[in-house]
């Protein structure tokens, strides 16, 4: 799974790394973060008409947007559901109703620098096997350095509590889309987020691309990653600094997992 990630490089190299024509003005001011964690409010980059002034839509443009990271479908009757939606399986994209639809209509990148994940270890020698089982997390990002352009989805979720003219009737939810890890990262963990290069995010964003085309795109190659041992605070949400990328100086993994320059 993908429960935790990173993103705080400035909103304006976000699009000038990904062709972003429009930013958002509460994408550009989101603060970056390094512990995102799920229903927070995250950048997405999408294909949209543009809207124009005359209340039409113009033509085809990449924008910067926020949505919240929870999917929420459009038929669900509260938004909590989200909340259990941050990812979704390629497995199954075709198959679930909540999913099926925005992998042909509504698909977004989620720019982000790395993301985080626990790799469970043996209980130590004569521990009860009611013991908390002992976990190490992991900082695993592009070995390159580059953006990581997490596949995703995104909906529109009506309140119909809102006023028509409330500017707040509308959410805009997103997921993550993941898959079986890599042969380097599946010791730490069997799902990784899909991590999309550079020469795909053009056919993935295309709205004129369907759902069929889009399944290639997300089952093709992805981005080579990185791994590095990091401390236990990014466990809580309530620690969100630079440092929690810092390298672990005395991990509690004995065989610690390492891919590319950490």
């Amino acid at each position: 799974m993908c429960g935790r990630y990173a993103s705080f490089r400035d909103a304006q190299d976000i699009a000038d790394d990904l062709a972003v024509a429009e930013i958002a003005e509460d994408a550009r001011l989101l603060p970056p973060s390094w512990n995102v964690a799920p229903t927070d409010p995250v950048r997405i980059v999408v294909e949209r008409p543009r809207r124009l002034e005359s209340g039409q839509t113009g033509e085809i443009t990449r924008m910067l947007r926020l949505a919240r990271w929870g999917l929420v479908p459009s038929w669900a009757k509260d938004p909590s559901v989200g909340a259990r939606m941050i990812n979704a399986r390629t497995e199954t994209l075709l198959d679930k109703p909540a999913f099926a639809k925005p992998l042909g209509v509504r698909r977004c990148l989620l720019p982000a620098d790395g993301y985080y994940e626990w790799r469970k270890l043996e209980l130590p020698p004569g521990a009860s096997a009611r013991a908390k089982v002992p976990k190490q997390p992991y900082w695993i990002h592009p070995d390159d350095g580059g953006v990581a352009a997490l596949a995703g989805l995104y909906e529109f979720w009506r309140d119909r509590s809102k006023a028509d003219d409330d500017p707040d009737r509308w959410l805009v939810s997103a997921t993550v889309i993941t898959t079986a890890a890599s042969a380097d990262l599946e010791r730490i963990h069997d799902r990784m987020p899909v991590v999309l290069p550079r020469a795909s995010w053009d056919a993935w964003l295309d709205p004129a691309v369907g759902a069929e085309q889009a399944m290639g795109v997300v089952t093709g190659p992805q981005v080579e990653m990185a791994t590095r041992p990091v401390g236990d605070a990014v466990g809580s949400v309530q620690n969100n600094r630079p440092s929690l990328l810092d390298v672990d100086p005395d991990p509690r993994d004995p065989d610690v997992v390492t891919a590319g320059r950490g």
